[in-house]
């Protein structure tokens, strides 16, 4: 049976024959530490919809395993995403409202100009590391600006992100869990000065996300443990899923050198191209849910008070949902995936994200049509979210 402490052999290359094997052999599967693997389209819209019974809280399954006074355990039960109302209600209503329509239409030029000069800096070289030099340097950028962080104090922010995000993997080793730990402690005191400042000079709320989260809304605003992490969550959730996103779907592209030729001969299909990169190679495999109530799945009672773990990248290849699941369709029409998540937690930035997705993908293809991956790809190691950690290119 498939458990997520005892991976089979190449997960990491190719979890899709694991997912297909979960999926239809045991698409309720239970794991030695009394959780449960949902793996099908079905069920994990179901989950995703009925947040009485699936809550997102998570203080009952991060207190034993970060400890309660640990900054891991601080971050992850007052971040957005693991959080129901009504802290995510008021979180999220103010990330919504600086993200319009008119906000994102604002940013456009700068992401075009900032994916320009990367293109102009790997155009001097001969090869190159497309998430370094590429994927990763793109939401870290807009992410930045989001914030108001200065240029040239951006620096540690990738790694941060990975440390904290990577402390979410089912089973940690010390080094990881310490990496964690400090990654939230430094970021919170990298943060202190900026959210002064931002206090003392506010930017523009229409454009400026920390400036909304700083002022007060109707439902009495944040306490400064939900701004801090707040703005930590920010950052990890719009880099880790962008920098993948773009590195999948480039090495995808390079897989797949017809779909390539298809893209540029028909560079209008690039919007449901991104949306079928998002579902074939999902940045983010795993959510979680904790259910309230006993529930029963396909004849299987989980108990109340049991951590599900929801697995997007079985659910995304669902043959009862999506026609050819394995294959890339490019103009692939509906594309109800759920990359995004659903239901009340669908991810607040996935207009900004299919939107770097996009810049990022059509430009980086004009300039370097016949790019090719070259030996050293390394995938990132992780469970939870799919990505490279080098991904080395001849452009």
């Amino acid at each position: 049976m498939f458990s997520l402490t005892s991976l089979p052999v190449g997960f990491h290359e190719d979890p899709y024959p694991a997912y297909t094997a979960l999926r239809e052999e045991t698409p309720v599967c239970p794991q030695p530490d009394g959780s449960v693997i949902l793996s099908r389209y079905e069920d994990l819209d179901l989950v995703y919809r009925d947040t009485a019974r699936f809550i997102s809280d998570k203080k009952a399954v991060f207190g034993p395993k970060f400890g309660v006074d640990s900054p891991l355990y601080e971050h992850h039960t007052n971040s957005l995403v693991f959080n129901d109302p009504p802290l995510h209600t008021r979180v999220r209503k103010v990330m919504v409202g600086a993200m319009n329509p008119r906000a994102l239409a604002q940013m456009e030029p700068g992401l075009i100009t900032l994916v320009d000069s990367l293109l102009d800096q790997i155009q001097a070289k001969s090869t190159v590391e497309l998430i370094e030099d590429f994927a990763g340097a793109i939401p870290i950028e807009i992410i930045g600006n989001l914030l108001g962080i200065p240029r040239s104090e951006r620096g540690p922010l990738r790694d941060w992100s990975l440390a904290i995000l990577g402390a979410l993997e089912p089973e940690l080793t010390p080094e990881q869990e310490e990496w964690g730990n400090r990654a939230v402690s430094e970021f919170k005191a990298f943060l202190r000065h900026i959210i002064d400042d931002r206090r003392s000079n506010p930017g523009n709320p229409e454009t400026d996300v920390l400036t909304r989260l700083i002022q007060d809304d109707s439902d009495g605003g944040l306490t400064e443990v939900e701004l801090y992490q707040n703005c930590i969550f920010i950052l990890n959730a719009g880099h880790e899923t962008t920098t993948n996103l773009i590195g999948n779907a480039l090495e995808l592209l390079d897989r797949h050198c017809d779909k390539r030729t298809e893209l540029l001969s028909s560079p209008n299909l690039i919007s449901t191209a991104v949306d079928e990169f998002l579902r074939l190679e999902s940045p983010n495999q795993f959510g979680n849910r904790l259910t309230t109530e006993d529930v029963t799945f396909h004849g299987f009672t989980i108990s109340a008070g049991t951590d599900i773990h929801l697995c997007i990248g079985a659910a995304n290849r669902d043959p009862r949902q999506f026609d050819r699941p394995d294959d890339m369709l490019l103009d692939r029409r509906p594309n109800k995936h759920h990359a995004f998540a659903g239901g009340p937690h669908t991810c607040v930035g996935l207009t900004l994200a299919r939107m770097e997705g996009k810049i990022a993908v059509s430009r980086f293809l004009d300039r370097f049509p016949d790019y090719q991956i070259t030996d050293g790809a390394k995938r990132g190691g992780r469970i939870r979210f799919r990505g490279f950690a080098r991904l080395p290119a001849q452009v």
